[in-house]
């Protein structure tokens, strides 16, 4: 029997300890100009590598940097940028809805909660 146990908040604690230990300052391999930026970038890394995103989003940061601007600029044109990458047209439509959201419910700011 296969049995998975949760770590103890304790055990959590300790685990980040150790990474902060041995990388005190680490760096993500994403290129973004912005929070915002970052995130689509984390949402378009999903089974493909940082060289590739950074590759992809490189020219469309360029031109679209807010949600808003990523929002107008649709689905298929925004495909146009990231169809070098993995699974792009699930990608694109997830970066639309993710922009339209920050747009339009959160005054383009990514909240600081879950809530």
């Amino acid at each position: 029997m296969n049995s998975k146990r949760l770590l103890t908040k304790k055990q959590i604690v300790e685990v980040f300890e150790r990474f902060k230990a041995a990388n005190s300052n680490p760096q993500s391999e994403l290129v973004a100009p912005n929070p915002f930026c970052l995130l689509v970038s984390v949402v378009l890394s999903a089974q493909t590598t940082d060289k590739a995103v950074n590759k992809a989003t490189e020219p469309l940061y360029k031109i679209a940097n807010t949600p808003k601007q990523i929002y107008e600029l649709g689905e298929e044109k925004l495909i146009t940028y990231i169809k070098s990458i993995g699974l792009y047209r699930n990608k694109a439509k997830n970066v639309i809805e993710l922009s339209r959201i920050l747009w339009q419910d959160y005054d383009s700011m990514i909240p600081d909660t879950r809530e």
